[in-house]
């Protein structure tokens, strides 16, 4: 079992005030004969309008150790492995790196970590894990 991040919970209910089904806690994914990721959450809305559904899968991440770069680096990782393996098997689901207010306000504010989200395409939702809503989706 994956570890949970601190701020797993406050996303997930964030997502759901959002009209957002939670299908997958975590997603699962085997990729290949050997590897297998799971992604925090896989979420779906249908969207009347269009009459096709939408489908997310989730990253959290809390930002809580001593070094914001370092959890960064480890966070743009992950991100992007995951979204490989998603391109290749649900190439449906989009792929979010969720982020705390606090974090996006201070640390994504900085040149590096711009310039990275910019580079390598990251698509964020920001959250406030004290009212467990969704303040920002970034793509």
């Amino acid at each position: 079992m994956s570890a949970k991040d601190r701020f797993h919970e406050a996303v997930k209910k964030g997502l759901q005030k959002e009209q957002w089904v939670i299908t997958h806690d975590p997603l699962r994914i085997e990729f290949g004969k050997e590897d297998e990721v799971r992604i925090d959450l896989g979420a779906e809305r249908l969207l009347a309008a269009e009459k096709a559904g939408e489908k997310i899968a989730v990253e959290v991440k809390s930002f809580l150790s001593d070094s914001a770069l370092f959890d960064f680096y480890m966070a743009l990782g992950q991100f992007l492995n995951y979204r490989l393996v998603l391109e290749v098997t649900q190439k449906e689901r989009i792929l979010y790196l969720a982020v705390p207010i606090a974090t996006y306000e201070s640390f994504f504010q900085r040149d590096l970590p711009q310039a990275s989200v910019r580079q390598y395409q990251v698509k964020l939702i920001v959250y406030n894990p004290v009212d467990e809503v969704i303040v920002k989706w970034i793509n």
